[in-house]
């Protein structure tokens, strides 16, 4: 984050902070670092919310077409994608969830930023650029071919149902990817504030 987006932040704060007692100024802060956590905890449980409204659909669309096995597998691939999004998105939660009790706002923060740093810093942080294209695929593909209501093959072999395919992936992948990134630099840039105001306890 660029320093003077910093200041624009604690400004807002160093204006709540002036002839606070120790014990407002710690609650304070306490409420700050509260609220910017719950922000990953807000983005992270929409995808949770969204996951099994998806796996709704899959179970739904197999159950319809269980003569069609490609569609099936296609279907059963991407579930199991997303059942472990939700498990993930759960834990996620559970991992940034309020559970300081007598532990220092110093530690129970440090302990947050690490977590957080894990994921949007680590060794998988562009996992993403790799599971994007094959979610968006899988889901294009269960959605159109159930509403061809033909068989996967058949439609993978009509000329229009392709043209449409591979004009409309690229478009549909730019927008996921976008999103993704705009998402990405809020929770990095919100990362940078938590990281600030572990700095100034």
């Amino acid at each position: 984050m660029e320093n003077n987006e910093l200041q624009k932040i604690w400004k807002s704060i160093d204006s709540e902070i002036n002839m606070k007692s120790k014990e407002e100024l710690r609650l304070l802060l306490t409420s700050k670092a509260k609220q910017t956590i719950n922000k990953f905890r807000i983005i992270t449980g929409i995808s949770a919310i969204i996951c099994p409204g998806l796996l709704i659909w899959l179970t739904v669309t197999v159950l319809n077409r269980p003569d069609d096995k490609i569609y099936m597998i296609n279907n059963i691939a991407l579930g199991v994608i997303t059942i472990i999004s939700f498990v993930s998105a759960l834990w996620s939660i559970y991992k940034l969830q309020d559970n300081k009790f007598n532990k220092p706002l110093k530690e129970w923060l440090e302990e947050r930023i690490k977590i957080l740093s894990k994921w949007l810093t680590g060794a998988y942080n562009k996992l993403y650029v790799i599971l994007i294209p094959i979610i968006y695929v899988l889901m294009i593909l269960s959605i159109h071919v159930y509403y061809e209501n033909e068989p996967y093959l058949d439609v993978l072999k009509n000329g229009e149902s392709l043209t449409g395919l591979i004009v409309g992936t690229p478009i549909g992948l730019f927008v996921a990817f976008f999103a993704v990134r705009k998402i990405r630099k809020y929770e990095l840039k919100t990362l940078e504030f938590l990281k600030d105001l572990y700095g100034r306890l």
